[in-house]
């Protein structure tokens, strides 16, 4: 049966209609006084809580800023992003936003609770959080807000301060996820279909459902573009005729850097699976009968006709070496670029229903990922590491009542300020011990003192990919790495020591400057203020 039909057979969800690009041009004000008026007193009525912004936070897994159109790269020319974007024309574009912890289950804790890793307790994936700290969602709750989660919770607890939730079972599956609600008795229930659809189809749920005298809070979860790069059926081929570069570090042997980036197992050459993450289940039928558990018969046959006749053809090649790390390269972004062609659709879907609700401009619409991905630089895929591609996040927010159109936001920012954020427009005073600081102090004149420097930790070792614990900090212009502990494996000496890198003159990171004459007092500001937030912030190891 012919792919093409196989894909009308599974009933193809139309396009949503082309979205309008009209933009309401407002005037800059003081949201947050007239918030914090309308609360004063014993309670808010109807109208009083009409007026407060509805909050959208649409969070995606592993979305690497280089592949969205509105950050400019010659990869996301190739594969734009339209609805992201116009998100990006609509509001402001953070250029300089940064995550805490490069790892996705501490990056959500983060988001939830405005505190670092060490703070929150979800120092790894499996550690679990301190459930005594405080979810923002309680306290927008508490403030009188409708709130929802929908899609990748991941999490090692049940959702709080959430009315309505739809989360998937552990990390989720792009087919036929299983979802746990509030109102499934702790079952976790199948659902047919794609999981970035369902996931859309979860939020709109909610919308049509939510009490409308309230405002709301909506978090949307997707699982893409997470590992292994599942693309719908209906997108399968999208990028058949695109060839996308192979990025300048590509081949980096990094003989500047010290042993923790040599040492990591994260290479597309040497470490991307082909029957795991290329899906040549040829290698593997073991893998294929794992990598398509969720399937039915008719979406394994769509599946099989796309992928069958490309994988023979490949081995035919008789590919190794360099052709071989260049071919995994080419399938690693058509697929990842497939999905996020999904992602940016549904972030349309969700556009249109509040523009078609008249709910857009009373909303803050935020996207963004729980930390950056490597595309190929430095030859890697995955994250973790405090190199630019996996420290710095995508991040767009839109909210035109104080936010100009089109904006472009170059100071540091990280996601530690994401609960303060949403604490702030809401009109809710941030608990003492949030770590993060509003984003909106940055466009109404608040931003005074705000800083000039951010702090990382990277915990999870030994794992997968290997990469060892370091914390650090970077400033607009330079970094400071220290890579720390002794081998949990047997297999690596103990590390201690550190890497500088002059972010203006070497964006790639292939010039590690530490030691080196001319950059000694550089270095010692670095490390004092690297010193100094380890003692303000409590931290326990490094």
């Amino acid at each position: 049966m012919p792919f093409a039909y196989l894909c009308k057979e599974l009933g193809d969800r139309t396009d949503a209609a082309p979205l309008k690009t009209t933009r309401q041009h407002m005037n800059p004000n003081n949201t947050r006084l007239y918030t914090a008026i309308l609360m004063a007193g014993c309670g808010l009525n109807a109208a009083a809580q009409s007026q407060r912004p509805n909050i959208v936070w649409i969070i995606t897994d592993d979305h690497a800023f280089q592949t969205i159109s509105a950050y400019g790269s010659e990869v996301s020319k190739l594969a734009p992003t339209p609805h992201i974007d116009r998100l990006a024309k609509e509001g402001v574009r953070f250029d300089d936003a940064f995550v805490e912890n490069s790892l996705s289950t501490p990056a959500r804790a983060c988001l939830l609770t405005g505190l670092y890793s060490h703070q929150s307790g979800q120092r790894t994936l499996d550690k679990g959080i301190d459930t005594t700290k405080t979810f923002v969602s309680e306290l927008l709750h508490d403030a009188g807000y409708q709130t929802a989660v929908v899609g990748k919770w991941h999490m090692q607890c049940r959702p709080k301060g959430f009315d309505f939730f739809r989360i998937f079972w552990n990390q989720g599956d792009y087919y036929n996820p299983a979802f746990l609600s509030h109102d499934s008795k702790g079952k976790y229930i199948r659902e047919q279909g794609y999981a970035t659809d369902l996931v859309t189809e979860h939020a709109v749920e909610f919308l049509n459902s939510r009490d409308t005298t309230k405002p709301f809070f909506l978090l949307v979860e997707h699982k893409a573009p997470h590992r292994t790069w599942m693309p719908d059926l209906k997108y399968l081929g999208l990028y058949d005729n695109v060839e996308f570069p192979l990025p300048a570090t590509f081949w980096d042997d990094y003989a500047t850097r010290g042993t923790c980036a040599k040492q990591q197992e994260m290479t597309i050459a040497k470490h991307m699976q082909l029957a795991y993450d290329n899906k040549v289940y040829e290698l593997d039928s073991t893998m294929r009968k794992w990598g398509l558990a969720r399937m039915d018969d008719l979406q394994k046959k769509a599946w099989d006709a796309y992928y069958t006749p490309r994988n023979r053809a490949m081995l035919q090649a008789h590919l190794s070496d360099s052709a071989l790390a260049v071919w995994k390269y080419q399938r690693y972004m058509h697929d990842y670029l497939s999905v996020i062609h999904s992602v940016d659709e549904s972030v349309g879907d969700i556009y249109e229903y509040l523009e078609r609700n008249n709910l857009l401009d009373n909303t803050i619409l935020v996207y963004c990922s729980d930390q950056g991905f490597y595309m190929g630089e430095h030859g890697w895929f995955d994250k973790r590491f405090m190199y630019e591609e996996s420290l710095r996040t995508p991040l767009i927010v839109r909210f035109p009542k104080t936010i100009k159109p089109g904006s472009v936001e170059r100071r540091l920012v990280q996601n530690i300020d994401f609960a303060p954020t949403m604490l702030d427009a809401a009109g809710v005073k941030k608990p003492a011990d949030m770590s993060g600081r509003s984003l909106l102090d940055l466009f109404d004149g608040n931003d005074k003192g705000w800083r000039k420097d951010i702090y990382y930790h990277y915990y999870d070792y030994p794992a997968e990919h290997h990469v060892r614990r370091h914390d650090g900090v970077r400033n607009e212009r330079y970094k400071l790495i220290h890579f720390y502990g002794a081998p949990m494996r047997g297999d690596h000496d103990t590390v201690d020591y550190e890497e500088l890198y002059d972010m203006k003159k070497d964006p790639h990171e292939l010039n590690n400057l530490f030691g080196k004459k001319g950059y000694e007092k550089v270095t010692q500001e670095l490390q004092q203020a690297l010193a100094k937030y380890r003692k303000d912030l409590k931290v326990d190891e490094y």
